[in-house]
């Protein structure tokens, strides 16, 4: 069965990376939640999508600017008063379902890494018992392979894939710079993601998966593909056509 993944906690339904996208998503039979980190000024892990504070919040700037206490008193757009998540209030609200954790690690508004990310974001879930359902996922194939050489995470790591990525190495060359790196997993677009991709990733033993699963045709065309798991801004709408395309006519 395709596995579903919610989006930033399912951002057409709910503000993004939201408490309430998250509380929303935790009563969904979803098998995983997707959501995005940053470190704050002060090396705490926050949830949030950009490295500036600018689309998402009443505040403007980079979040790598603020320590956690005013990142606390910043609010987000579109909620009643909620501030920005760190990983630790996200991770328990989760703890108690069975959903998997699909942690995006992101970069800072100049574009590089933040030190240390992987390892505080592995000490959070380590403490909430949560390290054993958590994957790691990014767009630098750098940080995708340095999750899946971490052990604390078992090798759960999945290289994000951008349409210019792909445009601009091909199929075969997206592969082998997977293996290559180290890398079980890869997600393309899912305007990327076909029927020779998922056969070339059977072949080569990857994980394919997809990301941008929106719209009910794409939705359909990526459950009729069989691949692994795919990110959707709808989870409700797309675990609705997944048991359509499972109940018996």
């Amino acid at each position: 069965m395709t596995w579903i993944a919610s989006h930033r906690g399912g951002a057409i339904l709910w503000p993004e990376n939201s408490p309430t996208a998250f509380r929303q998503t935790a009563r969904l039979p979803v098998e995983q939640v997707e959501f995005d980190i940053h470190l704050s000024a002060d090396g705490e892990v926050v949830v949030i999508h950009d490295p500036t504070l600018d689309r998402t919040t009443e505040a403007q700037g980079p979040v790598a600017a603020r320590p956690l206490e005013a990142l606390s008193r910043i609010r987000l757009k579109g909620t009643n008063g909620e501030a920005v998540p760190t990983l630790a209030a996200v991770v328990a609200i989760f703890a108690p379902t069975p959903i998997g954790l699909r942690m995006e690690l992101k970069v800072g508004a100049e574009g590089v890494p933040y030190a240390g990310l992987l390892a505080k974001s592995a000490a959070v879930l380590a403490e909430a018992g949560l390290l054993g359902r958590t994957t790691v996922s990014s767009f630098r194939l750098e940080l995708a392979a340095e999750a899946a050489a971490d052990t604390r995470f078992g090798g759960r790591a999945i290289w994000l894939v951008s349409r210019q990525c792909w445009r601009e190495a091909g199929m075969r060359g997206v592969l082998a710079a997977a293996q290559a790196a180290g890398v079980g997993a890869i997600a393309p677009h899912s305007m990327d993601c076909d029927e020779a991709t998922v056969a070339a990733c059977r072949v080569t033993g990857l994980s394919i998966g997809a990301y941008a699963g929106n719209g009910e045709e794409t939705v359909r065309r990526l459950l009729g593909l069989g691949i692994d798991v795919f990110t959707t801004d709808d989870p409700v709408g797309a675990l609705r056509l997944r048991q359509e395309t499972r109940t018996p006519r």
